[in-house]
């Protein structure tokens, strides 16, 4: 029963807010946090069973004569993702505390949180596929009022609808492939279905199924070529930048990888699909990023490249390269919102996220600076920080691989121009922002931020550099059970040690180090070469297509439903005759 309340609890969170609505602003965060606080030591509790390998279930009857119940799973990956989930939820109470004006309405903004925080631990506990899917789309909607909580701007608005119907389009695939896998392995249970992997990958329908299952999962995580929702996203207020687009939500289409990897996985066509998907994406985001002048902008492509490594690392098959995946995923996650409160903090205390004009702010916030200058040469992979980690055992996964016999090569010299950019963007993050001359044209002149709105980062900053110092004492025994989860099977061997000696991944790293500060001294050429490309207006893009959509299925509902009863029955015989006059036609 215990562990159905670590979902209930962010439920119940959700009517806090409305409830202390007239109470101080501290107050109120308080209150909100107090939920999610005790669900997080609720799942503590849990983590020494976890840890030594079992699976915790519960199930509660809901609908008996459907043969639907709750069914909650606690393993080492649900584990994982519910203390991502809970744990930065609660530095983002903390830290929207005093990011929020006093014109913002805090109730409504908590009230949206907590509801999304409940769809992504009913995401990551269920363990029937139909309720999974229940909560999957309802983070679409949730994520949908929080994208558009300044409602009075238009790009919040139409960034808001851009990710409702992306992501709802890939939920709708997502549905239909979890139904096909029911229909194959006889059950929606979730213990079922990933038992029957050799059953399902056997099936005729298993193309279809994986198709429509990457769709869905593609179009959360922001895939090459869904990835163009997620810049646009960026319109919401920097605590849900920091929560949904580095932790959360983009996370639940990866999560769904890893949770789905021992019945999809170890097919030539998994590999096509899902590798080249996360290189593409890989390659496409990094080299993005580093033209972006806005802070966010920069910050939500480093996101999109990052999200394709760890898909890439999912789509080689190998146990080892899905082991760096869940490694890279805990290590983003930290990273990455630590970098978006810190950009928060900077246009907060400025007035601007233009790159343009933040120049020299060392001199105005030097803890801000520090803090965001560390999770940066994490994002980089500099050695002693956690980033680093994770990339060396991505580098080593893709020297080890031979998926493209004599082309395979390929990969890991791509992966490496993937590196040199995520460093030169991450240069540019640090010295464009915080060095560089003096600021121009700001409204005010920047300061430090309220002691406890700098306290989030300080906290993640801090599990970056232990992590990459100690990461078997940090995250040695939560990676081994999370991988434990996803591979099914016993876990390889793998070392977290910072020093591995004299090898062909730390060549890598170098590379990649000295590579990215050569692109990024020389960016002026880079820049006037991108300037030169035509360049391409995503969300009136997409507006406009939705526009012609639109107005193709109203010219096919019109042709259809015109009031002529002689169609009616020509469309009726047609029907009839397409399923082998299987259904009685009344005479």
């Amino acid at each position: 029963m215990t562990l159905l309340w670590i979902l209930l609890l962010p439920l119940l969170g959700t009517l806090v807010p409305v409830l202390t609505a007239n109470w101080r602003r501290s107050a109120c965060a308080m209150a909100t946090a107090i939920p999610p606080a005790i669900a997080l030591m609720i799942l503590l509790y849990h983590g020494s069973a976890v840890f030594a390998g079992e699976s915790l279930r519960y199930t509660l009857g809901w609908i008996p004569l459907l043969g639907l119940d709750v069914s909650i799973r606690l393993d080492g990956l649900a584990f994982l993702f519910s203390l991502l989930i809970l744990g930065i939820g609660l530095l983002i109470i903390l830290y929207a505390r005093y990011y929020l004006s006093e014109q913002d309405s805090m109730p409504r903004f908590y009230a949206y949180l907590m509801l999304f925080m409940t769809a992504m631990m009913g995401i990551v506990l269920s363990n029937n596929v139909l309720q999974l899917w229940l909560f999957w789309e309802l983070t679409s909607i949730s994520s949908f009022l929080l994208i558009s909580y300044w409602w009075h701007k238009s790009e919040a608005r139409r960034g808001a609808r851009m990710a409702l119907t992306v992501t709802g389009a890939g939920g709708l695939c997502l549905l239909a492939a979890l139904l096909l896998l029911g229909q194959i392995t006889g059950s929606y249970d979730l213990d079922v279905i990933l038992a029957s992997g050799q059953v399902i990958q056997q099936h005729g329908w298993y193309p279809l199924v994986l198709v429509l299952f990457l769709l869905g999962c593609f179009t959360k995580s922001a895939q090459f070529p869904f990835h163009f929702w997620l810049p646009n996203a960026m319109a919401a207020p920097t605590p849900v930048s920091a929560y949904l687009h580095s932790a959360t939500m983009v996370k639940a289409g990866i999560f769904l990888l890893a949770r789905f990897y021992p019945a999809m996985a170890g097919t030539d066509l998994w590999f096509l699909l899902v590798s080249i998907t996360g290189l593409t994406t890989l390659l496409v985001g990094a080299y993005l990023a580093l033209f972006k002048h806005d802070l966010k902008g920069l910050l939500a492509y480093s996101t999109i490249s990052h999200l394709g490594l760890i898909t890439l690392l999912f789509g080689m098959g190998t146990d080892l390269a899905a082991v760096a995946g869940v490694f890279h995923i805990i290590n983003h996650a930290t990273f990455k919102a630590s970098l978006f409160m810190a950009a928060g903090i900077i246009d907060h205390e400025s007035g601007s996220r233009d790159m343009r004009k933040l120049n020299g702010l060392w001199h105005f916030m030097p803890i801000t600076a520090t803090l965001a200058m560390v999770a940066a040469a994490a994002m980089a992979g500099v050695p002693l920080l956690n980033g680093f980690l994770s990339k060396e055992m991505f580098f080593a996964e893709t020297l080890h691989q031979h998926l493209l016999g004599s082309l395979s090569w390929i990969i890991p010299v791509l992966a490496t121009v993937a590196a040199i950019f995520s460093v030169a963007y991450s240069m540019r993050f640090i010295h464009d922002v915080f060095f560089n001359g003096k600021p121009k044209g700001l409204t005010k002149t920047p300061h430090e931020p309220p002691r406890y709105m700098r306290m989030p980062v300080e906290v993640l900053v801090v599990l970056c550099i232990l992590v990459g110092v100690a990461p078997g004492y940090i995250v040695g025994d939560l990676l081994h059970a999370a991988s434990l989860a996803v591979l099914g099977t016993a876990v390889p061997e793998y070392s977290l040690a910072i020093w591995h000696g004299l090898n062909l991944p730390l060549l890598m790293s170098v590379v990649a180090l000295a590579g990215g500060a050569l692109i990024y001294i020389n960016r002026k050429h880079l820049f006037d070469f991108q300037n030169t490309l035509p360049g391409v207006d995503a969300i009136n893009t997409f507006e406009a297509a939705m526009k012609v959509l639109a107005k193709r299925c109203q010219q096919i509902y019109s042709w259809l439903d015109n009031g002529s009863l002689q169609r009616y029955l020509v469309f009726l015989r047609d029907v009839h005759s397409s399923v082998g006059g299987s259904l009685p036609l009344a005479t």
